[in-house]
């Protein structure tokens, strides 16, 4: 696992670490089942503050991306299921939203295209 923190990013550190760890467990640089390094052992390596990293930590286990197994340490999740359940949800909530709002489905998509693009940087 190679993660690189930029100090002169506009991204937080815990931000940076999450969206790495996230990028690289969906690419399969990370493998299902893959241990990843103790808070205190990745923020040591990083230079960062413990809960720095355990921010990190606690938003990939939101997302699905890791799962805590106590003493058997952090893990790379299956892939896709829980943050695939989770998008099918925030779709469905955003669909009723603009369909409540009068928008068209165009208009809908429009605006998720737009989101999309300022997120991803497009």
């Amino acid at each position: 696992m190679t993660l690189t923190i930029h100090i002169d990013d506009g991204a937080p550190p815990y931000e940076q670490v999450r969206a790495q760890i996230s990028e690289q467990a969906r690419s399969g640089a990370l493998p299902v089942g893959y241990r990843l390094p103790t808070v205190r052992g990745l923020a040591g390596t990083l230079g960062l503050a413990a809960n720095t990293v355990a921010k990190a930590y606690r938003a990939l286990e939101a997302d699905g991306v890791i799962e805590t197994r106590g003493r058997n340490g952090t893990v790379i999740a299956a892939a896709g299921s829980a943050a695939q359940r989770e998008a099918a949800s925030a779709a469905q909530g955003y669909a009723e939203r603009v369909r409540r709002l009068g928008l068209t489905e165009d208009e809908a998509l429009a605006a998720v295209r737009d989101a999309l693009r300022a997120v991803y940087g497009r």
